[in-house]
């Protein structure tokens, strides 16, 4: 049974998935083949893997140390001379090694490593450490994370190391990883270095993501206002978070063609503001989805999805209390979010002509979901059963362009304690050497 426009595949007995080299080549009921490796997915959810718009993904060496953190204690505990600044190259490829491996591990096939790089020596290592994983990714070059560079009256703009990176290691756009640029955007440097970066991206050719209208900062700015007027928004424009921009600006961002990546859990915790999916949705938008801070939250899009998907129907069912009223029928569906997760995030990464959805021609970049675990059994909804039910530990086999990472429940060729050992010397020397700094003299 085929569900919902090719996201889904349910029973695999009934549409049966030939996959040559990275692609898909024929999705159909029989397949008179020969000569193959024939993998069982009798019981099991086929669908594509999911797309993390935003990610910080090497924040998985601090995982679990900010659960009770707002954004600005966050943000001066691992930026703005933070733990962050701490790095060493070393302890950036072990840090995103394991933040890479965690996404694949829960089914993410796809990221966008937003990043804040101290060295030419710190890029090669993150690039090395997403390399190594499997996993698909955009590497989204960052300035460095230190107080002179994030201020409204910064004019620095990135170092020429971003050319020697993007000759280096993405002269093609034909491989897993590609590149992208993290800006700081208007509200976190002067106006003139936001031009000048949009710009360097559209040089590079590089998708161009920056967080804009969110908390106090981005209550009264009309960051995208300026851009619009400035003539800038474009489909190679990704804006994150944006939950407290004017209601006009979603419309402006949409017709633009821009993209929206939501992070529900980090921006309900830490004070960005409500998530901003109904209003993107309600100005013709469709939002994409990402973990954020793995610091302090799970590196999953299971969680993601049920948070966007219950904060919205909230919103709207609070309305409907207000006057008097119950809600009938609820505003977003299960399916619309799933939606977020794969398809919309792959064309907010501008990869949606190689993946989000399993079709013949696109690159298989697909997951597989246990239906016979206790949480999941019996399934009578599969979308539901993904969006609402399911977690990393359903996810039985994970493969990237048709290579698998993940079999039975454990991902392959990776020696876990060895990464394990690697991430722990990491952590213990930014922790000991951040409270050193501290020490008062």
């Amino acid at each position: 049974m085929r569900v919902d426009d090719g996201q889904l595949f349910r029973n695999p007995s009934e549409s049966r998935h030939l996959i040559e080299d990275s692609l898909i080549v024929t999705i159909q009921a029989d397949l008179d083949v020969s000569d193959i490796e024939v993998i069982d997915a009798t019981d099991m959810i086929v669908m594509p893997g999911f797309v993390d718009t935003n990610r910080h993904v090497w924040e998985s060496l601090l995982r679990t140390i900010g659960a009770d953190w707002s954004l600005p204690a966050y943000l001066q505990s691992i930026y703005y001379g933070g733990l962050g600044s701490r790095l060493r190259p070393a302890d950036s490829y072990a840090a995103n090694l394991l933040g890479a491996l965690e996404a694949l591990n829960a089914g993410v096939t796809t990221v966008l490593d937003w990043t804040m790089i101290y060295s030419p020596d710190h890029a090669d290592e993150l690039i090395r450490g997403l390399r190594d994983s499997g996993i698909r990714a955009v590497f989204a070059y960052g300035v460095s994370g230190e107080t002179d560079y994030w201020s409204r009256d910064s004019q620095k703009i990135f170092p020429e190391d971003v050319y020697r990176v993007k000759k280096e290691y993405f002269a093609s756009d034909d491989q897993l990883l590609t590149m992208g640029l993290a800006i700081r955007g208007p509200e976190f440097s002067s106006w003139e270095a936001t031009v000048r970066e949009i710009g360097l991206a559209r040089e590079l050719g590089a998708l161009c993501s920056m967080h804009v209208g969110f908390g106090s900062w981005g209550a009264d700015d009309r960051s995208v206002e300026k851009l619009y007027k400035a003539g800038l928004l474009g489909p190679d424009l990704n804006m994150v978070h944006a939950n407290t921009m004017g209601f006009d600006e979603y419309k402006l961002l949409a017709d633009a063609g821009a993209s929206l990546s939501v992070t529900p859990e980090v921006e309900m915790m830490m004070g960005h503001g409500y998530p901003a999916t109904g209003h993107f949705l309600e100005n013709g938008g469709t939002p994409a989805l990402g973990v954020d801070v793995v610091t302090s939250t799970g590196g999953d899009m299971f969680t993601q999805m049920k948070f966007a998907l219950q904060a919205e129907r909230a919103r709207v069912n609070q309305d409907i209390l207000a006057s008097k009223n119950m809600p009938g029928e609820l505003n977003l569906q299960a399916g619309q979010v799933l939606h977020f997760a794969t398809a919309a995030g792959a064309k907010a990464l501008r990869l949606d002509h190689k993946i989000g959805t399993l079709a013949p021609g696109k690159e298989a970049d697909l997951i597989l979901i246990r239906t016979t675990d206790l949480n999941l059994f019996p399934v009578s909804d599969p979308i539901g059963a993904v969006v609402q039910f399911a977690n990393p530990g359903n996810v039985d086999a994970v493969f990237v362009a048709g290579r698998p990472v993940k079999r039975h429940g454990r991902l392959l060729n990776v020696d876990l304690n060895h990464i394990r050992k690697l991430a722990n010397e990491s952590r213990q020397h930014l922790l000991a050497s951040s409270a050193g700094a501290n020490k008062k003299p």
